[in-house]
Parts: structure tokens; sequence; C-alpha cells
């Protein structure tokens, strides 16, 4: 299992008391799954992303990356499973303006230690895989929302995680190119057998093909799961 939530409560400091954001929550994410979870704005969508990506530690519950328990471990732990077992996608794409989409990739290798030059081969595979293999030479404004979106995503596999987190991935794009990332999303989950949870408002860009896109929807709502659900098929 790639990723496991069991009985995650987390709170913040709220006046005298205290706000729950995510109230015994449990989720189970395995190889080759695709997850999104929906809610309102403060619903514990991000936290729930937060924690899973051990970027806050809950008050109680466990975590498990990849069958380690990452609730006891130091910051400096947590850092090296964040590194090499989780990638990120984020909301906003975040590449560095001066780097070209192969360089955002080999950039990557190199903050985790290893050398780029022995990477470059399958940071341009990657690229291929993400559809935008024709742009590895180019930089960040010279490419289009859906492309840099891309590359996000490129860079967010690179070094085979076994999770992929991902946050509003359509949020600046139009339903049909939103449709396209989420669709690309689960091909590339399926693909690498990697597990995979999406958070977004975005339940438009979720309705394509069953067996193309996410496997499962979860509404939440105060902090815990309200109801669970396939998604539905594209609109013909």
């Amino acid at each position: 299992m790639s990723l496991s939530l069991s009985n995650v409560t987390l709170t913040f400091p709220d006046g005298r008391g205290r706000l729950t954001a995510l109230d015994h929550v449990d989720l189970d994410v395995g190889n080759g799954s695709f997850v999104a979870v929906t809610g309102p704005s403060g619903s514990g969508k991000s936290s729930l992303l937060s924690v899973a990506g051990t970027l806050l530690t809950p008050d109680s519950g466990t975590v498990e990356i990849d069958g380690t328990p990452t609730t006891a471990l130091s910051d400096e732990q947590r850092a090296r499973i964040r590194r090499d077992r989780i990638g990120f996608v984020f909301q906003q794409d975040n590449l560095l303006p001066s780097l070209t989409a192969l360089d955002q990739l080999l950039l990557t290798v190199d903050l985790g230690g290893q050398k780029p030059v022995r990477h470059r081969d399958e940071a341009l595979a990657l690229l291929d895989e993400v559809g935008v293999a024709g742009a590895a030479s180019r930089r960040p404004h010279e490419l289009s929302g859906g492309m840099r979106q891309r590359v996000n995503i490129a860079r967010a596999l690179t070094g085979s995680p076994a999770l992929l987190l991902i946050d509003e991935p359509t949020s600046a794009l139009d339903t049909e190119r939103g449709r396209a990332v989420i669709e690309l999303i689960g091909t590339l989950v399926r693909q690498r057998d990697v597990a995979a949870v999406l958070v977004s408002h975005d339940l438009d860009s979720m309705s394509v093909a069953p067996g193309r896109g996410v496997d499962r929807v979860l509404h939440m709502r105060d902090g815990h799961f309200e109801s669970a659900a396939r998604t539905s098929p594209a609109p013909a």
C-alpha cells in the first residue's frame, strides 16, 4: 500500500481552543490507484494532502508511505521520504523561468544527490510520456498553460516515486484541457503503478471515461469523508 492513513486527527490552535482540520480520517490508496478528494473550502482537503505528504504531523493516528510509518520520524527522515518516495504536482506549476523543460527535471535529479547527466535519457522519455517531448529545450514562458502543467507532472514523476500528491491541477485550465490532464495522470498512474491522491474543486474535469481518469471520488466536509463514488463517464 503506497499510502495509508488510519484514524488521523489534526487540529490547529484557534483562540482558546483548537480547530479540527481532520477528524479521525482513514484512507488507503494502493499502487496503480487514483483517488480524487473534493469538498468546499475549509473542508480539510489541503490538510489531508499536507499530512499525506509528511508536511504536517497529525495529533493522532498513523500515516504510512510505501510501507514506512512516518509520524514518529525526524524532520530529516521525513524530508528524505518526500524527496525519494513522494512526487508533488502543485496548483501553480512553479517552474523556474530560467530553466528549460528538460532542465526542470534534471534539477530534481541533482537535488536528490544524483548526477543529472546519467538521467538525461530518462528525463527525455518522461517528457515524451506526458506529450511535450518537442518542448524539452523551451523555457516556461514559451509553453502554454497545459504544457507547463504536463512538465510539472513529469517533474513530479522524476525518480519513480511511490506516491503522487496533486493539488488543484486544472484550476488554470479550461474544461477540455483539464480533462486531458486528468486522463493523462490516470494513464501514468496505471502504467507506472504509482498511487495518486488529487484534491480539487473541479468535478467537471473528473468526468472522463471509466478506467482512464480517477478510480474514486471522495467528498470531504468538516474534516471527514462524507461519501465515495465512482466518476461518471465523460459526456458524449
